[in-house]
This record gives C-alpha cells, structure tokens and sequence, in this order.
C-alpha cells in the first residue's frame, strides 16, 4: 500500500523572506555575468570586460554611499536603458542565466529560500541589479519575485529614464516596506538576507535578519545584535571569485557596458 500523500502546506500570507542577490544568492555580480554572457557573444570585447570590472570594484573601494557616486551611477544607468527592447533584455537575460549564472547560485542560499517556500511563505529577492535580470533569476528559482531597480519604458522599449531611484541602502527598505502594506506581511516575522552592510535599512526592519557571506562591517553588525551569520564560501576570509563585489551603484553603472554592446548589435542586425 502507497503511503498517504503529505498533507498541502497551509500558505502563511502573513511572512515572508526577502534575499539580496549579488553574493547573497549568487557568487559574485549577477550584472556582471550578464555582461560576461554579452562577451562570448561577440558583444564586448575583452578589454571592455575588464574595464567594467574594474570600474565596479573602484565604486566598492570608494563607498557608493557617497551622493556624487550614486548621481553618476544613475545618469551612466541612463545610457544603459536607452532605446533597447525590454523582451531582447530578458531573452538574453533567460539564455544567460541557464549558461553562466546557475552554477553560480550558493546551495546554501538556495536551500534557505526553498525552506521558507516549504514553510507557505513568499520569497522575494530584493536588488539594486535591473528589474528585468532580477526577476529572470527569480522564475529559474522558483521564487514569488523580484524588486529591481525599474527603468521606464515605452512601446517596449527602454525610455532612458529610471521609475524612481536605485534601488539600494534606504531605498530596498522602503521597497519592502512597500510590499508589506500590500501584501498584508507582518515585518516582525519576516526574514532578510544579505552580504552587505549597504543593506543594514532592510535587514533592520524584520524580525528575522540573517547575514550571509558578510563583509566585514555587516558581521561585526550582525554579532553585536546577536543576529544569524551564514557563511558558504570554502575560505574563511571573503573571496572575490574572480570578479568584484558587486555594490549597488557598481552594478547598475556596470549595465551601461552591457547596453552599449546591446545597441551595436541592433545597429548591425
């Protein structure tokens, strides 16, 4: 006789699970495997690649706090979106991520999101990396979806303008907060995750922060608030997997690389 088929988990509408994304849930930048996606194409060159690359770590070491930073980080965010087709974006981001980014995801992490998913709650994961590439790496896990940082469009293609500011420091926490009035979620039982003392706003307003793979500011937080610290690299002091820690304004200046290889290739399909 078969065993009885275990009960359906009863939904918890009320909690909720937010996970930031760039060495959080993935081993490095997700932007910046994009764009490594974009060079075995044919669309960037290699000297372009180490650019970007270098061009992100100089926006970590110099604080993408800094309102001058963040201001340039937007306007080259501009440049990024302009003109191209939202659904291209995404096609590529889906072939991308199957190809470069998948082996890149943390089990750890993984098996953390997939516990609250078991548990009826809602998994979210919160980025300042473009809406489009967020959510693209959402459906391949599984999750409810993704916040992003959102650019404008038009007719399906890209206006140059941003919905609003990046979506990094305060403004993840206001994206959550947002979410919760909508959803209906009591903050206090809901869990945040991430890497990254840029992200203290959001980890600060759940009842269940959690650092992961913490940089060195974020575990010192974290242990004098008795918080949950996680780590999965193999070494015990942070590596960089061969690229750059991707901060907020880092990631999104690093789309600009991406979309102007993006543009050269419509201008010559």
């Amino acid at each position: 006789m078969a065993p009885a088929a275990a009960p359906p988990v009863e939904p918890d509408l009320a909690a909720a699970a937010f996970f930031d994304v760039d060495n959080t849930m993935i081993r490095g930048a997700s932007i910046y495997h994009f764009a490594r996606g974009l060079a075995s194409r044919g669309l960037f060159t290699t000297r372009d690649l180490v650019r970007f690359a270098f061009g992100q770590a100089m926006f970590r070491v110099r604080g993408d706090e800094n309102p001058e930073h963040v201001a340039k980080a937007k306007e080259m965010a501009l440049a990024f979106v302009a003109g191209l087709k939202v659904e291209e974006v995404v096609r590529l981001g889906e072939e991308i991520y199957d190809e470069v980014m998948a082996d890149r995801i943390w089990s750890g992490a993984r098996a953390l999101a997939q516990a609250h998913l078991d548990a009826g709650q809602r998994v979210w994961l919160v980025t300042a990396t473009p809406v489009e590439l967020a959510q693209v790496i959402a459906r391949r896990l599984g999750l409810t979806g993704a916040l992003g940082t959102v650019a404008e469009t038009d007719s399906g293609a890209y206006t140059g303008r941003l919905v609003g500011d990046l979506l990094h420091g305060p403004a993840k926490a206001d994206a959550v907060r947002a979410l919760a009035r909508q959803e209906g979620l009591d903050l206090t039982r809901c869990s945040a995750y991430s890497d990254s003392a840029n992200d203290l706003p959001m980890l600060s307003i759940v009842g269940h922060p959690y650092a992961i793979n913490p940089d060195s500011e974020l575990r010192d937080h974290a242990k004098a608030q008795g918080w949950a610290i996680k780590d999965f690299r193999t070494g015990r002091k942070a590596t960089m997997i061969g690229l750059p820690v991707a901060a907020a304004a880092g990631a999104v200046a690093g789309g600009v690389a991406a979309g102007i290889a993006l543009r050269k290739h419509y201008r010559t399909h």
